[in-house]
């Protein structure tokens, strides 16, 4: 069946490159700087090396994608034959990149919905995902519009950091800046609330941080009536993200868990160490 929306999304959705392409995802990249220098997530730069950047302790930062990188990503999906684009993008509240969305969805040659999801990672990948699929079926603008926002606003996603450093660095801890001072000292879980990044919990040690966010998770899921996907992302941990894709998968009861690499944009801000956990009931 004839294709008549293309999905657009933006780097830090996280999709595997082989699920993009398969359903015809278009990624426009975010840009980290790392001590000056910009480079395109996933294309000019590693989360391994972002990751050695913080360690050794240099700047980095990121911004968003400029209008020509969306324009681009505009005309190729226009050039598919679609007659209308759907764009998802992270929080409004974390980035720019809506708004520069926004902007380049004016000079595009078909029109273009812009949706900010509230959330990021693989809170925002499902959710895309959906739009794809559904694209794919030959849905109409609307009913793809309703699932993408209704998969990506009942996301949950929740973060294990090693630090609060790294958040506090860019800004980007929302309303949990007045426990920093004493978060700084124990190991916090994040959680996503309506498109902020949002103190949930401390705990004294990485075991029981990690073990409580894998009791946080479980908890998600079975809120949701079991029926979600669930993915585990991490930045330089990839044992620690072995061991709580293995616990949630056996607490729930051989739930499949997708395991996904956090990219350089959200690695710069929550840090080498960093393990998230998306639960996303999935599309009725």
């Amino acid at each position: 069946m004839a294709r008549h929306v293309a999905v657009v999304t933006d780097s830090t959705s996280y999709l595997p490159t082989r699920w993009a392409l398969d359903h015809q995802i278009l990624k426009v990249p975010v840009q980290v700087i790392v001590s000056g220098k910009a480079f395109r997530e996933g294309v000019d730069i590693s989360t391994a090396e972002v990751a050695h950047a913080l360690r050794e302790w240099q700047a980095v930062s990121t911004s968003r994608p400029s209008p020509g990188d969306f324009a681009a990503a505009y005309a190729t999906a226009a050039e598919s034959g679609v007659d209308h684009i759907v764009s998802v993008h992270l929080s409004a509240e974390l980035s720019g990149t809506y708004q520069t969305a926004l902007l380049a969805a004016k000079d595009s040659p078909v029109p273009v919905t812009v949706i900010d999801s509230r959330t990021l990672a693989m809170g925002l990948g499902f959710a895309c995902l959906t739009g794809a699929e559904l694209a794919e079926t030959g849905a109409g603008v609307e009913e793809i519009v309703a699932a993408v926002t209704a998969r990506a606003t009942q996301s949950h996603t929740y973060f294990y950091v090693d630090s609060l450093e790294y958040l506090k660095r860019g800004g980007r801890i929302g309303k949990a800046s007045a426990a920093i001072g004493a978060a700084l000292r124990v190991k916090p879980i994040l959680s996503v609330v309506d498109g902020s990044v949002e103190l949930l919990e401390k705990a004294r040690t990485p075991s029981k941080a990690l073990a409580r966010l894998v009791e946080i998770s479980v908890a998600a899921a079975r809120d949701a009536g079991g029926d979600v996907d669930i993915a585990v992302q991490h930045i330089d941990a990839s044992a620690r993200a072995d061991e709580v894709a293995e616990q949630l998968s056996v607490h729930l009861g051989g739930q499949e868990i997708v395991r996904i690499e956090i990219g350089a944009v959200v690695g710069a801000h929550v840090g080498p160490g960093c393990v998230a956990v998306t639960v996303t009931p999935k599309a009725k």
